[in-house]
């Protein structure tokens, strides 16, 4: 009889650490607020579908952060602003609020609640910052009371919104919330968040899950073993000056994974997600030191460790054996596609359609292996939390057709990765582990940049600070270091990704970096007080291939008229935080002999952006300094077009020109994009068609 499909999900749970450790202030909320919202729903429905197994790898850093908020251990701006009476608020307070306390999904997470979703647009969709200290002085006492209520009541998780009485209750109520109702409200928070970690134990100690880990704060284990690994899939990339090689702290970072996640759920994992499926070889001896049997990466790397693409069913969707002279390890390959429809493309379907696909897929692939008698694995990883505020009922839809058609199907077999290597130890070794990650196989987002690499230096510099002093004379520093070592700030270095808490990233990497020359009475670099984030180029989403003359009328004349075109497209570059809605959405831009052509697309009406007094503004620092607001040539429409000649912004053919995009109103800057930096192109030449040429 054939062997069905094995299927292996891992939903892989991570949050930055927002904490800084010398003021215990917590500077962001996401941990707390993932908490109510995903962690204990996405264990919690399980309870209803029995014969489904799946994976959780539960990064160590998030579980602290959790277990703070359990024990009040977790203080801050969001906390502290949640339970203060709106009339002790101060005027910087109230702006604080009114800037933050709407900042998640608008579509799925305000517009469904009728006063909170009025209150936005009392306070105004986007806001000034003339228009935010207005607000503050026009929101009553009880607007802030309820705004306070629903940031917190929205970021709560389907399966308490929908079946909890109390909580159905305060959403039924919509307004004029009491003390009562917030202290309601936030003992329930607390209890959701009591009941994460013992969920997880629980489902672990019936055989249902496994519960996989991370290195204690996600750092790049392949880059703290030395930041020269990245030579293998960046030969040509430009890394820090200094070569930072500390394998004892990738060492270090895992041994304390595996004890915390000991002490959490009674048993050593034994598995690990590498942070961002991030591998070298030199980490197989650290992996097989702490008695993991199982680590996983992405498909790409698999293709790259055996030097070939285009592997046949039967090579890719098995694990393999990888190993570092006498110390080896299990190595599973995520299904990249599958992973990303889930993460990426799903919430656009209905939920019915989506699972149906998922499921045809995985049959595809059950038809195209030999029959053979062999067991073979599909895995699926991605993050268990981010996706689905962008799915309807967050999530809980979908996931429920998923489910339920995982549990009828005799051709699929849902299994975790260690209980289907010890049914089928590997039986094929690689010849080589590729050094990269599960993002475009390389290191780019973590090392390359000149941000990255400055964060990289200031790094080796604080860890230069720290040598020779013992961790028992110096253990909150040491702390400080592990903290600094995360992947979570080089992430939003560089040109990768961007998001409205960019500063707030680079300040709290600085302050950990800060906080170990202060614990160790030492004098601060200067450096260490200077931001990283800078000034710089961004990659759009695509390139002009072809000269286009647009006809500039506000209208999209035709499928063909910016198909050429270059395209930033803004939701593509926010990354994985959260951010409230943007005005623009996307910008088109292309040019022919003569001229540059912007066409921009919004998520306002055009007629809603003109009559709220929106504006868009051309900024350039290159060939000349320009801010343009008036345009010789300008429409909206159903879109915003203009065009500018070159020879108004100092450029001519072959000539290098930056440019960025703002949008203002009353004379104020509202937002800008990309953010932080600029798009670069180079004026076309005469020959640009022919050097350009595509069928």
């Amino acid at each position: 009889m054939r062997q069905p499909l094995y299927l292996a999900i891992v939903w892989h749970m991570h949050q930055p650490y927002y904490k800084d450790l010398v003021s215990g202030e917590y500077f962001l909320p996401w941990a707390k607020l993932h908490g109510t919202k995903d962690y204990y729903d996405m264990a919690a429905i399980l309870d209803d579908f029995p014969k489904v197994k799946l994976t959780f790898n539960l990064v160590p850093s998030l579980l602290a952060q959790i277990e703070d908020y359990v024990n009040d251990a977790a203080r801050g701006p969001f906390v502290s602003l949640t339970e203060k009476d709106p009339a002790s608020l101060s005027q910087s307070e109230k702006i604080f609020i009114l800037h933050n306390f709407f900042m998640s999904n608008w579509e799925t997470m305000v517009r469904p609640y009728k006063r909170y979703y009025d209150l936005l647009l009392k306070r105004g969709r986007f806001p000034s910052a003339p228009e935010l200290k207005k607000a503050a002085s026009d929101f009553r006492w009880q607007d802030f009371f309820d705004l306070q209520i629903w940031f917190n009541l929205s970021w709560f998780g389907f399966l308490y919104k929908n079946y909890d009485p109390d909580i159905k209750a305060l959403i039924g109520k919509g307004y004029n919330f009491t003390r009562q109702d917030k202290e309601l409200l936030l003992a329930r928070q607390k209890e959701i968040l009591k009941k994460i970690i013992p969920k997880y134990r629980e489902l672990q100690d019936r055989g249902q899950v496994e519960i996989s880990t991370s290195p204690f704060y996600h750092p790049i284990l392949p880059l703290l073993c030395d930041t020269n690994s990245a030579r293998e899939s960046m030969p040509d990339g430009k890394l820090p000056r200094q070569r930072f090689a500390h394998p004892e702290d990738a060492d270090e970072q895992i041994r304390r994974a595996v004890e915390y996640h000991e002490k959490l759920f009674g048993k050593r994992p034994r598995g690990m997600w590498p942070s961002e499926g991030s591998v070298s070889e030199a980490i197989i001896p650290l992996v097989k030191k702490h008695g993991l049997e199982w680590i996983a990466s992405d498909v790409g790397i698999l293709e790259n460790s055996l030097k070939r693409g285009n592997l046949t069913s039967a090579e890719q969707f098995k694990p393999y054996l990888a190993k570092n002279g006498e110390h080896s390890a299990a190595i599973a390959f995520r299904d990249h596609f599958l992973s990303d429809q889930i993460g990426f493309v799903y919430q656009a379907w209905h939920e019915k359609e989506a699972a149906a696909d998922f499921v045809n897929h995985l049959l595809s692939i059950k038809n195209s292996l030999p029959d053979d008698g062999k067991k073979y694995l599909v895995t699926v990883i991605l993050d268990g939390e981010n996706c689905w505020e962008y799915y309807r009922g967050l999530g809980e839809p979908f996931l429920r057709e998923l489910y339920g058609a995982l549990s009828d199907n005799p051709d699929i077999k849902t299994t975790t990765i260690s209980e289907f290597i010890g049914g089928q130890p590997p039986a094929d070794t690689l010849p080589h582990l590729f050094a990269g990650s599960w993002i475009f196989n390389n290191f780019r987002v973590w090392i390359g940049h000149d941000e990255d690499n400055r964060a990289w230096d200031l790094l080796y510099r604080a860890r230069a600070a720290l040598d020779n002093i013992p961790k028992e004379q110096a253990s909150q520093a040491w702390e400080e270091l592990y903290i600094a070592e995360g992947s979570d700030w080089c992430w939003w270095y560089g040109d990768d990704h961007s998001s409205e808490n960019d500063e707030a990233f680079d300040a709290l990497y600085r302050k950990h970096l800060k906080n170990i020359y202060t614990l160790l009475k030492k004098h601060v670099p200067a450096d260490v007080l200077k931001p990283i984030k800078m000034l710089k180029e961004f990659a759009p989403t695509q390139l002009p291939i072809q000269l286009i003359r647009p006809r500039i009328d506000g209208l999209e004349s035709s499928y063909y008229e910016w198909l050429p075109a270059g395209c930033f497209d803004i939701e593509k570059s926010k990354g994985a935080m959260h951010q409230t809605e943007s005005i623009i959405s996307r910008f088109y831009f292309g040019f022919d002999l003569s001229n540059l052509y912007i066409m921009v697309k919004t998520n306002l009406s055009a007629r809603e952006f003109v009559d709220a007094g929106f504006s868009v503004v051309f900024f350039t620092h290159h060939p000349a300094e320009l801010k343009i607001e008036k345009f010789k040539t300008y429409a909206v429409e159903k879109v915003i077009e203009f065009g500018i000649p070159f020879g108004d912004l100092k450029a001519r053919a072959d000539d290098k020109l930056d440019f960025s995009l703002a949008v203002f109103k009353d004379g104020k800057e509202i937002e800008r994009w990309p953010r932080g930096g600029m798009i670069n192109i180079v004026v076309p030449g005469e020959h640009f068609n022919l050097e350009n040429w595509t069928v």
